[in-house]
């Protein structure tokens, strides 16, 4: 009876370290609770078999990921008409496949049973950061609510973001997580009472200076004359068309008229650039009627060039491809770019293996969409920006490419409506931000019903609209002039080295297990 219930209030506190790790992320934003999120798990898995921390920490995964994605059941179910009895089930499959990462973890710290501090100080960041990493790209990625994310707004402690990209930030994060746990069960080292705390003071010290220097480095980046030459005016119009009557054809008109008159508006304050949504335009562009007409006329009406996303249907043969894809418009009525979306949403845009199953095509959120093939740099008269369509932004590496092949600034555009009124699209918006840091250039994000803003090199959000309102929004931005970030050059670097690291400790169980059983 005691051993159960033991057990029991073991899976207590790993609940309690997913349920802290919820509430330092948007709505909520309790970014400090994040520096102690996984102390109650890793006092639980102290002293366990691996078979038991893994259970530990993917039950604790799967109260952060359903606490984090629980908008999932919102998008499927509301907007994708799947029956709610399927969409809390797509939930919990996603959340339980996240968790398997935390179970991954814990079981790796339970097989290795470090001696040291300073070992365990190295090992437990590592190998959270290389999963982190992997998460990033295995089954086509899902780098969703990572835990640097939770920083956004602590603007000193992320601008190592410019060397590290947000890996950086998850592993000082873990780092001090694995010092209080430290603190609390120190290792069984044949010291008593005062003796194996003084064993941890110099790490201690260490970290502390690790995080002085990290936060001192911030200021100095936020406060340090960056240089930037004067850029241009931008304005947004976010139209807030439902997602239950955005493509109902009796709505078309009236979608056009909305966006017509927000642009207008912005005209008084003579933008360079007007920037749509994702999928602004409720057809397929070039759609053969009167819609046509109705988009090319407004930026000859402002006088500015119109960036817009819209559905763009093509045939090779027989064969029907549909892009998600973004236009570029000039005041003279001239198409002067497009960029496809290149890394699409799985069972929301495509479905796998559909090609070789068709019948799978039905679970597909708007049809079994093409991905584009290549990076698109727009050129304005003065300068030159990308483009990151919706799920995008969350892959640090499309916004390096852009930078890195000369855009000025970016642009992200995003429908959003799928989420309602959830956490849902200020995480979106929170990991947006990392990408201006990343690459030290202006972020302009325009979304269907919100939320739309414009976040600084520093990942600042200087203005952001409303969910679910009608809104316009105009920003000055500047121009990048400095030469590239170390990370806009290397990229992850740092991420590739956890990841490298924490396969090789995962080499070092198996053969230390495999001369043991002998």
């Amino acid at each position: 009876m005691r051993s159960h219930r033991a057990q029991s209030l073991h899976y207590f506190w790993a609940a309690v370290s997913g349920a802290l790790l919820v509430v330092s992320f948007p709505n909520y934003t309790l970014w400090p609770v994040a520096f102690i999120f996984l102390v109650p798990l890793l006092l639980c898995v102290e002293g366990k078999s691996g078979r038991e921390a893994f259970l530990l920490g993917a039950f604790a995964g799967v109260v952060a990921y359903v606490g984090l994605i629980y908008w999932v059941v919102v998008a499927v179910h509301r907007y994708g008409n799947i029956p709610l009895p399927l969409a809390i089930p797509i939930l919990l499959l996603l959340a339980i496949y996240l968790s398997l990462y935390w179970g991954v973890f814990t079981f790796l710290i339970s097989a290795i049973k470090a001696k040291s501090q300073w070992a365990m100080l190295l090992v437990f960041p590592v190998l959270w950061v290389g999963l982190e990493y992997a998460r990033s790209f295995l089954l086509s990625g899902f780098p969703w609510v990572l835990v640097g994310y939770t920083q956004y707004s602590n603007t000193l402690f992320i601008q190592l973001a410019d060397i590290t990209g947000v890996y950086g930030v998850s592993f000082l994060i873990i780092l001090i997580n694995t010092l209080i746990y430290l603190w609390l069960v120190p290792k069984k080292d044949g010291r008593k009472g005062s003796k194996k705390h003084k064993v941890l003071l110099i790490p201690s010290l260490c970290i502390l200076i690790l995080v002085v220097l990290t936060c001192a480095y911030g200021y100095w980046r936020v406060h340090y004359p960056y240089k930037t030459e004067k850029g241009i005016t931008v304005g947004l119009a976010q139209g807030n068309i439902p997602q239950d009557i955005k493509w109902d054809a009796a709505f078309k008109k009236r979608t056009m008229t909305i966006y017509h008159d927000l642009s207008l508006r912005l005209e008084e304050q003579s933008p360079a650039l007007v920037v749509w949504p994702e999928t602004a335009f409720p057809d397929y562009f070039p759609s053969g009627t009167e819609l046509d007409a109705a988009v090319m006329t407004i930026p000859q009406e402002t006088g500015a060039y119109l960036l817009f996303g819209s559905l763009t249907e093509k045939s090779k043969g027989k064969r029907r491809m549909v892009y998600n894809s973004a236009y570029l418009l000039s005041p003279q009525r001239q198409i002067i770019g497009q960029y496809d979306k290149m890394h699409l949403v799985p069972f929301g845009e495509y479905v796998p293996l559909s090609a070789h199953f068709p019948a799978f095509n039905a679970l597909a959120g708007v049809g079994n969409i093409t991905a584009g093939k290549e990076t698109i740099i727009f050129r304005l008269p003065r300068g030159r920006f990308g483009v990151l369509v919706c799920f995008e932004v969350i892959f640090p590496e499309l916004c390096r490419i852009n930078v890195r092949k000369g855009a000025d600034f970016m642009v992200t555009i995003t429908n959003d409506a799928w989420f309602g009124r959830t956490s849902a699209p200020l995480q979106h918006l929170s990991q947006a931000c990392f990408r201006a840091i990343e690459n030290r250039v202006w972020l302009v994000r325009a979304a269907n019903t919100g939320i739309s803003a414009f976040v600084d090199p520093w990942g600042r959000i200087k203005k952001s609209s409303n969910l679910f309102t009608q809104e316009i929004l105009v920003e000055e931005i500047g121009f990048k002039t400095s030469e590239l970030t170390f990370y806009t050059k290397h990229g992850d670097l740092f991420a590739c080295a956890c990841l490298l690291l924490a396969l090789g400790l995962v080499v070092f169980i198996a053969i230390k297990r495999f001369i043991v059983s002998f």
